[in-house]
C-alpha cells in the first residue's frame, strides 16, 4: 500500500485538503478551522491561476544526529511537492547560531557558522531520502539575515511586545522562577518571521513548539511588509519507542536515521500499539481514506495489532531505504524474531512501565550488579522482543520477552503491584 504520485496528482480539492491536513494539531480548534480554510482558499487560488504555493519547512542544523522525528515534517513537505507546489527546504544558517529557544528551560549554546554548516550537510543527505531533489529548492536564511542593519531589527521588533514574548510558557517558566532570559533569546522569533518574508512564503510547515514563530510572528511580518500571511502547517511532536515522550536520543528511545533497514524494522515492531494511529498520520505515505480503511478492519478485528504494525514497519522502511530493502528487513525481523527459539518455560517478573532498564535488570535477577547491567547494555548483549536496547535509562514500552546474553530471558508482565526498585 504504497501513495503513488499518479494517485495523488488526481485528488480532488477536498481529498488534497484533508491529505494536507491529516496529522496536524494545534491545539484549538477555532486555530484548526482557520488554517484549513485559508489552505482550501490558496489552493483553490493555484488552481486558478496556474501558480503554485511556495511552501517551506526551516532546519536548524545544530546536531547531526537526525531520527524519525525529523521526517516528520519532512514527510509533510513532501506532500506539497507531490501536488505540485514549490518545495523549499530552509537550513537555518542564521538562526541555528542562537537556536529556538520555544521548547527549552534554559538558554542555548551559541553556535560557530562552521559548526552549522557541517551538520548541515548531514541534513540535506538526510532530507533528500524523502524528497524529491530535483524538485526542492535548498536555501540559507544567513543570505538575508546577515544583511539586516540594526535599523532593520528595531523596525522588526517595533511590532511586538514584551509581554507577547514573556506569555510563551518556556519564558514565563524562566521568569517566575528568577532564571536568566537573553535578550538575544528575542530575536530568534523575529528572524523566522522575516524568513517567511524573504521567501514570500504561502505555507510554512513546523512542530507545534512553533506555534509562536509561524502563527504569531511569521503572519504578523508578511503582512507589515504588504504580503499575504502564511498558513501554518503544525505538526505534533512524534512519540519515541515508549509510545509516550517524544522521540529523543537522550532519552534513549529514538529510531536513528544512520542506521540498518532491518534495525528499524525492528524498533518499529517494538511500539506499543497505541501509537500506530499516530505513526500512520505522521510517517506513512499513506491518505487518510486508505487510514480509515486500516483502523476500520483493525477494530472490526479483520486485521491483527502485528500484522498492521508490520505494514506500517515495512512502509517506513520503503520510504528510506526502498522495497527491496523492506523486503530483506521483514524477511529478516520473521526469521529471527518471530521464529526463533524462545525457551517454553521462563520465569515471569511484574515491571514497572518508569522503571529505567538498568534498574529493571537488577531488580528481575538478570545480572548482578548495576555495573554488570551497564557493560551488557554497552556490548548490546540486552534485548526486548528481539530488539537490542540502548541507553541506561530507557524504560520498556509494555510486556514481552526480555532477554540478556543468549541464554537469560525473562517474561515481563504488567502489574499494578511491581516490586519496587532495591
Amino acid at each position: 500500500m504504497t501513495q503513488s504520485h499518479a494517485s495523488v496528482s488526481s485528488m480532488t480539492l477536498d481529498q488534497q485538503v484533508a491529505y494536507l491536513m491529516q496529522g496536524t494539531e494545534y491545539g484549538d480548534e477555532d486555530l484548526r478551522r482557520a488554517m484549513e480554510r485559508e489552505l482550501r482558499e490558496r489552493l483553490e487560488e493555484s488552481q486558478r491561476t496556474g501558480r503554485p504555493l511556495r511552501v517551506y519547512l526551516g532546519v536548524d542544523p545544530r546536531t547531526s544526529d537526525l531520527h524519525l522525528g525529523h521526517v516528520v515534517p519532512m514527510r509533510k513537505l513532501r506532500q506539497f511537492q507531490e501536488l505540485g507546489h514549490t518545495a523549499i527546504f530552509l537550513i537555518g544558517s542564521f538562526t541555528s547560531l542562537i537556536g529556538d529557544p520555544s521548547d527549552k528551560e534554559k538558554a542555548r549554546r551559541l553556535m560557530s557558522f562552521d559548526e552549522v554548516m557541517a551538520n548541515a550537510k548531514t541534513y540535506t543527505d538526510q532530507a533528500f531520502r524523502i524528497l524529491d531533489p530535483e524538485k526542492t529548492v535548498i536555501d540559507y536564511n544567513h543570505r538575508w539575515l546577515g544583511e539586516l542593519k540594526f535599523g532593520d531589527l528595531i523596525h522588526l521588533a517595533s511590532h511586538f511586545t514584551v509581554q507577547q514574548f514573556l506569555a510563551r510558557e518556556t519564558f514565563r517558566k524562566r521568569y517566575d522562577k528568577g532564571d536568566p532570559i537573553f535578550l538575544h533569546e528575542f530575536f530568534y522569533p523575529l528572524m523566522q518571521g522575516y524568513d517567511a518574508v524573504a521567501l514570500k512564503a504561502d505555507v510554512q510547515i513546523g512542530g507545534t513548539d512553533q506555534m509562536f514563530n509561524i502563527i504569531v510572528a511569521g503572519r504578523k511580518l508578511q503582512e507589515a511588509h504588504g504580503q499575504k500571511p502564511q498558513i501554518g502547517i503544525l505538526l505534533p511532536l512524534l512519540p519515541g519507542t515508549d509510545g509516550v515522550r517524544k522521540m529523543s536520543k537522550s532519552l534513549g528511545n529514538h529510531i536513528p536515521l544512520e542506521t540498518t533497514p532491518e534495525d528499524m524494522y525492528g524498533k518499529l515492531m517494538s511500539l506499543p500499539d497505541q501509537v500506530m494511529g499516530t505513526y500512520m498520520r505522521l510517517l506513512t505515505r499513506w491518505t487518510p481514506e486508505e487510514i480509515a480503511r486500516l483502523e476500520a478492519d483493525l477494530e472490526a478485528g479483520r486485521l491483527h495489532p502485528r500484522d498492521l504494525k508490520m505494514r506500517i514497519a515495512r512502509e517506513i522502511v520503503d520510504m528510506l531505504f526502498g522495497p527491496e530493502a523492506a523486503r530483506r528487513a521483514e524477511e529478516h525481523f520473521v526469521r529471527v524474531f518471530q521464529k526463533r527459539d524462545l525457551p517454553e518455560e521462563m520465569p515471569e517478573y511484574p515491571y514497572r512501565p518508569d522503571q529505567p532498564l538498568v534498574d529493571l535488570l537488577v531488580d528481575a535477577g538478570l545480572v548482578k550488579s548495576k555495573s554488570e547491567a551497564r557493560r551488557m547494555i554497552e556490548q548490546r548483549a540486552v534485548r526486548f522482543n528481539g530488539r537490542v536496547l540502548e541507553g541506561f535509562q530507557t524504560t520498556l514500552p509494555g510486556p514481552g520477552v526480555l532477554q540478556v546474553g543468549k541464554r537469560r530471558f525473562l517474561r515481563l508482565v504488567a502489574s499494578e503491584k511491581a516490586p519496587s526498585a532495591g
